[in-house]
Parts: C-alpha cells; sequence; structure tokens
C-alpha cells in the first residue's frame, strides 16, 4: 500500500513509499520457513511461495512464481522481474532476475539480512540498483508473531520511461532468437542515455557503449550463449552505474541552482528591509529634531526668574535623592557581598558532600563490580561471563550482584543509570547490535525488578563499535564483551567541570 508520494528536483521522476510485512529468519539451525507471495492489483493471478532457511554465514532463499504475464504489459521499457528483500529500514536489496518459463518464474538467492520482506517488480533490466513502483507481488507476512512493518521507497512512474517511438526497433530488434540479457542491455544504455549520463557521467557511460557493442559483435559473431550473456550484463551492469551517477549530479545541479535562487531573493529581501528600515530611522529622527525644537520654543518662553528658580530648586532636590540613593546603593552592596560569601561557603560544602558521596558510592560498587570513576560517571563494568555464551540470558552471579547494586543505587533516589551493552567484533553489524541491546535491556528489566523506578534507567546497544582493548586476541575480545553500568546525577557532582575526565574516546560514549 502507498502511504507516501514526493516530487524529487525539477524533473518527472517521483518517488513513491510503500509498506510491507517484514518477517524475522531465525539463524542456523532454526529450520525452513515457507512464505507465500500473493499478486498485486495490477497481477492479481500471480502467486508464488519462498523456501527461507538460515545458513552458516547468511539466509537461503529459494522462490517459486506462478501465474506471471510478459513484463512488457506494463511499458516496452519493462522487460524482467527482479526479487527485492526490504529491511525494516527501507534498504531495499536486489536479490536477482526472475528464471521465466511460461509464466512460472524461479530464483535461488542469498542475503545476509536476517529480517526482511520480499516484493517482485517488473524492471527494465536486472542490474537496477533501486526498485521502481511496478511491484506485481509481494510476501504476505503470514508467519505467526512475526508482524513486522517495512516502510521503503520506489522509484515512482517516469523514471525509465521515455517517448516510446521506435523502441520496438531499438530494443527488441527483429530476430526473435536475441538472447533476453541483450535486450536488457540495450534497454539500460537507452535509459542511461535518457537520464543525460552522457553529460554528467560520460566516462561510464561511453564504457557501457563499448561494452553492449562487445555484445552485439559477439551476437553477430554467433559467439555461444553464455560468451554473449555475460558481456551483455556486464554493459547493464555499467549503463546503471552511468545512471545512478547521473541521477545524482543532476539532483545535486539542481539543488545548487535552488540555493542560488534562494539566496539571491533572500539578498533581494535583505535590501528591500534595509531601505525600509534606513526610511524609518530617518522618520524618527525628523519627529525627534520637531519635539526638540517645540521644546526649546516653550522653554525660552518661560521667565527667566522662573527658571531660575525652578533650576535651583530641581538641584537641590536631585542633589537629596541622589544622596539617598548611594547610601541605598552602598548598603544593598554590603548585603550582596554577604550573601555572596554565603553562597559561596554553601557551594563549598554541598561540593564537598557530593565528593565524599561519589567516593563513597565508588567503594561500594567496586564491592560488587570492577567500578571507575569518569567525566560521565561512575561506571560499573560487567563481563561478558555473567551471560550464557552468544546469549543475554543472566547468569545466576549475574542477578546475585545485580541485586547488590540495585540495592546500593536504591539508597540514592536522585541517580541516573545508563546501562549499555559492547560486543567484540565477531560475527555480523546486525547480530552485535542486536546482542548488545538485548544484554542492555536484561540487565534493565532485572535492575527494575529490584525495584529502581523505570524511568531513572536507559538501556543501549553499541555493538562492536566502542572497544576498549584490540579484538585481534582473545584477552581483547573478552574485554570488549561488556555490559558497562553508568550512574550519574547532581547528587554525586559533575566531573566534566571539574576537570577529571577519562580519555576523549570514552566521554565520546
Amino acid at each position: 500500500m502507498a502511504i507516501a508520494q514526493t516530487t524529487t528536483g525539477s524533473s518527472a521522476t517521483t518517488s513513491v513509499f510503500h509498506t510491507t510485512k517484514a518477517v524475522h529468519y531465525r539463524p542456523q539451525g532454526g529450520g525452513a520457513v515457507k512464505t507465500e507471495f500473493q499478486g498485486s492489483s495490477i497481477m492479481p493471478s500471480a502467486t508464488g511461495e519462498a523456501k527461507v532457511e538460515g545458513k552458516k554465514n547468511n539466509i537461503e532463499v529459494d522462490a517459486k512464481f506462478q501465474g506471471l504475464e510478459d513484463s512488457t504489459k506494463f511499458g516496452l521499457e519493462y522487460l524482467t522481474y527482479v526479487l527485492w528483500a526490504v529491511s525494516p529500514q527501507g534498504r531495499a536489496m536486489n536479490l536477482g532476475e526472475l528464471a521465466l518459463d511460461h509464466g512460472k518464474g524461479h530464483i535461488k538467492a542469498y542475503t545476509d539480512m536476517q529480517t526482511f520482506g520480499m516484493i517482485v517488480t517488473a524492471e527494465p533490466y536486472s542490474a537496477v540498483s533501486q526498485p521502481g513502483n511496478t511491484v506485481v507481488l509481494e510476501n504476505v507476512g503470514n508467519i505467526a508473531g512475526e508482524d513486522i512493518v517495512a516502510k521503503y521507497e520506489l522509484l515512482g512512474s517516469g523514471t525509465y520511461s521515455s517517448v516510446n517511438t521506435h523502441i520496438q526497433d531499438a530494443i527488441f530488434g527483429i530476430d526473435p532468437n536475441t538472447p533476453r540479457e541483450l535486450f536488457e542491455a540495450r534497454n539500460a544504455v537507452r535509459i542511461a542515455h535518457i537520464a543525460a549520463a552522457d553529460k554528467y557521467a560520460p566516462t561510464i557511460l561511453a564504457k557501457a557503449d563499448q561494452q553492449l557493442r562487445d555484445a552485439e559483435s559477439a551476437y553477430r559473431g554467433k559467439q555461444d550463449k553464455r560468451s554473449i550473456e555475460a558481456v551483455a550484463r556486464e554493459a547493464a551492469q555499467t549503463a546503471e552505474e552511468a545512471r545512478v551517477m547521473a541521477v545524482k549530479q543532476k539532483a545535486e545541479e539542481e539543488a545548487q541552482a535552488q540555493a542560488a535562487a534562494e539566496k539571491k531573493a533572500a539578498e533581494e529581501r535583505a535590501a528591500r528591509a534595509r531601505a525600509e528600515a534606513e526610511a524609518q530611522a530617518r522618520a524618527r529622527q525628523e519627529a525627534e529634531n520637531a519635539r526638540l525644537q517645540a521644546e526649546r520654543a516653550k522653554a525660552e518662553a518661560q521667565k527667566a526668574a522662573e527658571e531660575a528658580a525652578r533650576q535651583r530648586q530641581a538641584a537641590e532636590q536631585a542633589k537629596a535623592e541622589a544622596l539617598a540613593q548611594q547610601q541605598a546603593l552602598a548598603a544593598e552592596a554590603d548585603k550582596a557581598r554577604q550573601a555572596a560569601t554565603q553562597s559561596e561557603q554553601l557551594r563549598q560544602q554541598a561540593e564537598k558532600e557530593k565528593q565524599e558521596l561519589r567516593a563513597r558510592l565508588l567503594q561500594q560498587l567496586n564491592t560488587v563490580l570492577a567500578t571507575r570513576d569518569t567525566a560521565r560517571g561512575l561506571i560499573a563494568n560487567m563481563s561478558d561471563v555473567l551471560f550464557k555464551s552468544g546469549s543475554y540470558e543472566l547468569m545466576p552471579g549475574a542477578r546475585e550482584r545485580l541485586a547488590k547494586v540495585s540495592g546500593i543505587v536504591l539508597a540514592y533516589p536522585s541517580l541516573k543509570l545508563s546501562v549499555e551493552g559492547h560486543t567484540d567484533s565477531i560475527g555480523t553489524d546486525d547480530y552485535n547490535q542486536q546482542l548488545s541491546e538485548h544484554r542492555a535491556e536484561a540487565v534493565r528489566d532485572y535492575l527494575v525488578q529490584q525495584g529502581i523506578p523505570a524511568d531513572s534507567i536507559q538501556a543501549s546497544g553499541f555493538g562492536k563499535t566502542a572497544p576498549v582493548a584490540s579484538n585481534d586476541t582473545p584477552e581483547g575480545r573478552q574485554q570488549n564483551r561488556r555490559v558497562e553500568l553508568v550512574l550519574s546525577g547532581d547528587a554525586i557532582g559533575d566531573l566534566s567541570r571539574s576537570g577529571t575526565n577519562e580519555t576523549a574516546s570514552t566521554a565520546r560514549r
């Protein structure tokens, strides 16, 4: 279902946002999962099924489809169907094109994603880097308990289309035995030219043109089909690179032109504002001059004797008021000095109490977990031995220590607590990120069970991004696998103001 549409730059190309159901597939050992596909409103007769199975280092997708109509029904520029994996964050990964045979399609592909949805789109060639909005199939997310919404972006209508005159001759030729890959290469190069790649990516487009000529020569020379297909695929891939670069460069050029126009308009508005301000200032000055002239005329009309008497009386009154004001200011200054002295004494006493409390809390925490004093606060370190290997389940020893930590923290209600999970570099970024988050959340949940208010604890996972030791040795990796409890709050002072700091990298974390 489309939920938003935006137009990019001054071109006719639009970006359309869709949503689909994403599924979390288990890693190796979780068994194969079957996911069904249903046809969209533009091809309701299409159906399909994919067997998804976790392998050692990735996820294998084996998909079969039925009821597929010829892709050219959507326009002469559409020559093939492509299967995409879409992450919950909206990243679309081209898994490859469907091998078609009388309305049936099949593909076997691999991805490093573990949570993703799948769609099938009609495309002009298999090397496209972003799905178009001609979605013919999508998975229905029919696995219980795995309902995740993935929002992703599609290239809207007009991205690959142009005036279709002579496309029949230019793309399909007159020989029905021409390999489909050569059709796609011709289409990819044509679309790259339409996207103005000859202006914005001439070197890459020239390479694509040459590769297409090589493929055409191989076809005319009746070389073996695999050689022709390989060269044609290279031409399509290179043409897609030229098209993407051209789109990017053109968008940057349009953005620069728009920025220049906006800058010019802003300068014109500023000039008009300055002119208006100067006119207003002149009017105010003229009014002030007229007022002063009226006052002078009034003063000159008064009698000299009355003016002298009034001036003497005013002088005496001003002298008395000045003396009284001077005395009042002196008294206020003395009170202010006394208040400042008292405030400084109270501040120093409060700071001393904070430092004593901080030292006492550091000593108490060190009896349970290794704790260090940093500019971020007191950081207690939980090593990975307190979790089951590769898991976020707390060991009994970890619960015992966390129970003691909660007893200490509950004695100081104003403290804030951050739970930060870290891993070593073994495994994928996604796996390490999720493991660090789950471990941090497990510690947070247990502390909340022990009575610490939930709104005073934050849990975050940093994966492998913040090592404290080298990941090249087992010892270093063990140090990097940790959960840190960061205690802070005004009650124990703010060392970042007093000069006591960790290393710059630790402070940034």
